[in-house]
């Protein structure tokens, strides 16, 4: 009888776990179709009232005025989308959807390796295409995402990746696209815990923790040139960074931990760089235009770190950093940070209310992204001979209020929207609706 029991029970779980799985990719494109009528927002700071867009073989042939854009219904499906906008897929910079799936189980969470430098670590074998977080993201418009690791002082390397995929490798559109460091602070809190002052206090090893990063980078520099004689991953990973072919992302929010990451990362002759948080950039910005270093500005729905800092710094950083010619884009990093990946849009929303236009704000998560990433050939924007990676909202996609999808595309894949979530909730929708 108890063999029976749990007999019962396991067919029970497996029933439940197929009947709220994860929706199965979208095939392959197999014929052309336009949206007609929509707001084409194209993500580069320009708009096309009542556009037409032609879809072919997961790219975009045509992108104009209805009124000058034929279309031949006859070859083609329409999608009516009068009244209706149209998107890029939104990007998520500095991510780590599909890296956990549960905080609390341990054997769900690929989040970061023991160890301090671990250049050679590859989050991307580690992403779970499955994960049901990840499937949530698309019905926000949120399309694209960098899966970056966590932990040590070189936590590993970043790749992107689109949100419908079987697996990593279908998933995969550029890969180990950065190294990602975690740059000491120059100060630290006391330990209140221990009765310790908890007040910021200078960090009396910082100048110590910084030569272990550069003698790190220097025995790789060395290691690179030479003959290789006995082959060393870390090492060998760090390379692009010397040649070009990878970005470098420094995790750091303080006034003299970005100074002192910019200089250490020209001194070792890295031009692709990335400051990643940047709290206090608003006080660097000729410094960082003359390097030219961009920026992934930490969550905006935050509040102000030191007592003298504006209530609303968080919310206006953005709008400092664009007028001052830096290239901006907007990362979701902090506590919760994966279910606040699907609030992308929302945060460029706010930025809009503290002075960038829709336009700029949209640019943060598109265009921006896509070119920090070394993605914009193919992504980031509407235009000729682009990836049809796009979206149909039935208003702004900025506002949370008016962000609602009728569809999504990516490669010309035309989505499913249904989430667990949306399951769920026309399944307790029905529940009630049925009482009296």
């Amino acid at each position: 009888m108890k063999t029976l029991n749990k007999i019962y029970s396991l067919i029970f779980l497996l029933c439940l776990t197929l009947g709220f799985a994860q929706q199965t990719p979208a095939p392959k494109q197999t014929k052309d179709f336009a949206i007609v009528g929509a707001t084409a927002h194209i993500g580069n700071g320009t708009v096309i009232e009542n556009s037409t867009i032609i879809v072919s073989d997961g790219k975009i042939i045509t992108i104009g005025p209805e009124a000058s854009t034929p279309v031949t219904k006859q070859a083609m499906d329409i999608i009516d989308a009068k009244g209706k906008h149209v998107y890029p897929g939104f990007i998520v910079s500095n991510g780590t959807l599909g890296l956990v799936e549960v905080d609390a189980v341990k054997a769900s969470n690929d989040l970061s390796e023991l160890g301090t430098f671990n250049p050679h670590i590859r989050s991307i074998i580690a992403y779970n295409a499955e994960s049901k977080i990840v499937e949530s993201m698309r019905p926000n418009g949120v399309l694209l995402g960098q899966v970056v690791p966590r932990g040590g002082r070189i936590s590993g390397t970043s790749s992107i990746v689109q949100y419908d995929a079987w697996n990593w490798e279908d998933a995969a559109i550029k890969t180990d696209d950065g190294i990602h460091i975690n740059w000491p602070s120059s100060f630290s809190r006391g330990r209140w815990w221990l009765g310790e002052d908890p007040g910021l206090k200078p960090n009396k090893n910082y100048d110590k923790q910084v030569k272990e990063l550069v003698d790190y980078m220097n025995e790789s520099k060395s290691y690179n040139k030479g003959g290789k004689d006995e082959s060393h991953l870390p090492f060998e990973a760090l390379a692009g960074l010397f040649d070009g072919s990878k970005r470098l992302y420094i995790n750091v929010d303080d006034e003299k931990g970005i100074t002192d990451a910019v200089n250490f990362a020209k001194e070792q002759g890295i031009n692709n760089i990335t400051i990643v948080g940047a709290y206090q950039a608003g006080n660097l910005t000729n410094f960082l235009k003359q390097n030219n270093v961009s920026v992934f500005l930490r969550r905006v729905h935050t509040r102000p770190e030191m007592e003298d800092d504006d209530y609303d710094l968080p919310f206006k950083l953005a709008k400092k950093l664009v007028d001052a010619g830096i290239l901006v884009s907007l990362e979701p990093s902090g506590q919760m940070e994966r279910m606040n990946s699907r609030n992308l849009p929302f945060y460029a929303g706010t930025t809009v209310a503290h002075g960038l236009t829709k336009e700029q704000a949209l640019q943060l998560i598109t265009e921006n992204a896509a070119k920090i990433m070394g993605i914009d050939d193919l992504y980031g924007t509407l235009e000729v001979g682009k990836s049809a990676t796009l979206f149909i909202s039935e208003g702004d996609a900025l506002d949370m209020r008016t962000n609602q999808l009728s569809h999504a595309f990516i490669d010309g894949r035309n989505l499913s929207l249904e989430t667990h979530q949306t399951e769920l909730w026309k399944r307790y929708s029905e529940k009630y609706n049925q009482q009296d």
